[in-house]
């Protein structure tokens, strides 16, 4: 899974992100669709950030923290090699 992501510098935090993002969306009781509509991405960028096969750049992440209207700092709350950042 996470081969696509080789040449990137942390794909497993790339993985714990998308991990993070999907249970962040289950909690609003979102579909992948509903996040990209609300997020103005396209569906396929959700599924590919929660896949871990896309690195988000931080617009994304903007767009993303404002349709979940949290701020981005929640939206990057999540443990690396355990430590929360």
């Amino acid at each position: 899974m996470l081969k696509r992501l080789l040449y990137v510098k942390n794909p497993e935090d790339i993985k714990k992100f998308g991990t993070h993002l999907r249970k962040l969306r289950e909690e609003n009781n979102l579909s992948q669709q509903q996040l990209a509509d609300m997020s103005d991405l396209a569906k396929t960028t959700i599924q590919r950030i929660e896949n871990s096969k896309f690195s988000v750049k931080f617009d994304v992440l903007i767009s993303i923290s404002k349709a979940l209207e949290i701020p981005i700092t929640k939206l990057v709350d999540f443990q690396i090699g355990g430590k929360q950042i």
